[in-house]
């Protein structure tokens, strides 16, 4: 049973919800008009009848015709739709950045001229493919974190309201009670609140199981940069800045087996929650689809035994796309560990340290502090002078807005902006787009492991074996790594990466 996003068939949608079928949790929502609530496909209220039942795409539907979200399955916390699943570029990118606490209605006027288009026709084009126009999106989004935080947390109001995106605790009031048929105080009332304030405070971030925790962390800690990232058995935590919030965030898997991770988070970084929960979730894959990827990489009868020992993995992502970046341009030619030393001194040498209270913890730079670097300064951390050279030709391409490397840009683009800087090839424009951008197409055709694991030489053969993956072919990748279980980065060749010219 699958459900068809672009035209949702009720029956179907009805099936998976009777079956409370949690690959179908956050692939569509359902109204119930008898009680004007609306719910995800897994809630575990009793069952309500077809013929009470609507069916809608996104939450902001729902609440656009008037349907207040349930308080037992939390549509909020719903996962969301992979890149792949979702809709026409100029949309994905304009709800990305609505998702990463886009603040203000006002700001939409912004948001449009970055994206090259006019409000009007990104009014028009968000209403014709998401159903709402892009204030109620935003409104759909600050509400949802909003009501978040009132649950899980025991933040005052007025401060919920200054991360959710709100002007005023009186527009939190206003609209919560339109939305929600109550005020934010009886939401508090209701229970949920856990910490102090100015304690870290939870959250929780839900996924359509299965999903590959115990590999997904493995993954990382071979690569997590000393001082910024540590990485257990059992838990990620790094350091973490966006914009002027820096703070330390630390993410597990919930108790009971629960298909959710929970990630703690300092009060500091509050200003940037919304950013901070979407580069949680981009960065362990929460809003794919595993049973669609697997179903689809199994046909390949090299795939398919590593598809059916491993269920639920995800493309292990970035949380800063630029550290990933510069990291991914160290691995050239080089170990995992040598790579992860020489990024290790970089944020040693070039961040900045958080306060004692947070830990031994550091900021990684930044591309702009990084672009303002001489060529010494890098070589001095025991860079080659070619390896200086092409990250401080990166920084001053993010810095100058020349990449964009936050994923609002076609990836294809990405690609091309960075194979055509002195110094990196496919091998590294291809991996910074799996992990940085969390391309679920990018593909490494010269891997040296990718050619190994398929018994080919030739890239030609690679790249045509991997037509019939697409467009899936980075999770095929990482099952093709996880295979060979190498402790070094697959390299590029020299004649791959172009050097300064």
């Amino acid at each position: 049973m699958s459900v068809d996003l672009a035209a949702l068939d009720p029956d179907t949608c009805y099936r998976a919800m009777r079956a409370r079928d949690r690959r179908f949790d956050g692939t569509f929502f359902v109204g119930v008009r008898t009680t004007g609530v609306y719910c995800r496909p897994i809630c575990t209220a009793r069952l309500p009848g077809r013929d009470r039942c609507v069916f809608f795409r996104r939450a902001a539907e729902a609440e656009r015709e008037g349907f207040r979200a349930c308080f037992r399955c939390r549509p909020e916390l719903a996962p969301g739709l992979a890149s792949v699943d979702s809709v026409p570029r100029l949309v994905r990118r304009a709800a990305t950045a609505i998702g990463e606490g886009l603040p203000a209605a006002a700001s939409l006027e912004a948001l449009a001229q970055e994206l090259g288009v006019t409000s009007r026709h990104l009014r028009r084009a968000m209403e014709a493919e998401l159903g709402v126009s892009p204030v109620q999106y935003a409104q759909t989004a600050r509400l949802a974190v909003a009501k978040r935080l009132l649950q899980d947390t025991a933040m005052p109001v007025a401060e919920i309201a200054f991360a959710a995106g709100f002007g005023s605790v009186r527009r939190l009031n206003a609209l919560f009670k339109t939305t929600f048929g109550r005020p934010p105080s009886a939401i508090r009332r209701g229970g949920g609140a856990k910490n102090a304030k100015g304690d870290a405070f939870e959250l929780r971030l839900d996924y359509r199981p299965p999903l590959a925790w115990p590999e997904l962390l493995a993954f990382l800690r071979d690569r997590a940069i000393p001082r910024v990232e540590i990485v257990t058995d059992s838990t990620y935590t790094r350091a973490v800045r966006i914009g002027d919030a820096r703070g330390v965030v630390s993410v597990r898997h919930a108790d009971r087996e629960a298909p959710a991770l929970v990630a703690t988070v300092s009060p500091s970084l509050v200003p940037s929650l919304p950013a901070v929960v979407a580069r949680l979730r981009a960065m362990f894959d929460l809003d794919a689809r595993p049973d669609v990827v697997a179903e689809h990489l199994r046909r390949d009868h090299v795939l398919r035994p590593l598809v059916d020992a491993l269920p639920g993995q995800r493309l292990a992502g970035a949380f800063d796309p630029f550290e990933a970046a510069v990291r991914a341009i160290l691995g050239q030619q080089v170990s995992v560990r040598g790579a992860t030393t020489l990024t290790g001194r970089i944020a040693e040498s070039f961040g900045t340290a958080l306060p004692p209270s947070s830990g031994d913890f550091t900021v990684f730079p930044s591309a702009e502090e990084i672009a303002g670097l001489a060529l010494g300064d890098l070589r001095n951390v025991g860079l080659t002078t070619a390896r200086a050279e092409t990250i401080l030709g990166l920084a001053r391409a993010v810095r100058e807005r020349r990449i964009d490397l936050h994923a609002r840009e076609a990836p294809e683009a990405v690609v091309a902006a960075l194979v055509a800087l002195p110094g990196i090839g496919p091998w590294t424009a291809n991996y910074v787009a799996m992990r940085a951008l969390g391309w679920p197409d990018a593909f490494i055709a010269g891997d040296l492991g990718v050619k190994k694991a398929l018994g080919m030489a030739r890239e030609r053969d690679v790249e045509a074996r991997a037509e019939a993956w697409r467009p899936w072919r980075a999770y095929a990748v990482m099952h093709l790594w996880r295979a060979l279980g190498a402790k070094t980065e697959p390299a590029t060749r020299p004649s791959t990466a172009r050097r300064k010219r």
